[in-house]
């Protein structure tokens, strides 16, 4: 068993290095206010998160079960529409999501 110095010295590490990394996130943030970078994340975002949802999503897709990937394929399709109609991120994953949820566990396969 290790002594007390030698643990309290590691969890003082490890504190200090979690709040460092969650405090410089929001430094950065005020240092660059101004940042057409940073306008640019902000505008890619939502696209990189919904790109990596449906490739998971299409990924998963096993012809062999007795679905074929509808599921999957009617939460992108749920996604799209959600998305063309509101144009709301948000409401885009979440129609998608739900739509794959309640074909996949509450329809009953044939």
């Amino acid at each position: 068993m290790p002594d007390a110095t030698y643990l309290t010295s590691a969890l003082a590490v490890a504190v200090g290095i979690t709040v460092t990394l969650r405090a410089v996130p929001f430094a950065l943030k005020n240092a660059m206010a101004g940042s057409a970078l940073l306008a640019d994340i902000g505008r890619w975002m939502p696209l990189g998160a919904i790109t990596v949802l449906a490739v998971y999503c299409l990924a998963q897709i096993d012809p062999t079960t007795p679905t074929h990937g509808l599921p999957e394929l009617a939460g992108i399709v749920a996604t799209v529409a959600a998305h063309r109609w509101r144009r709301n991120v948000v409401l885009s994953i979440l129609a998608g999501t739900a739509a794959c949820m309640i074909l996949t566990n509450w329809v009953p396969v044939a």
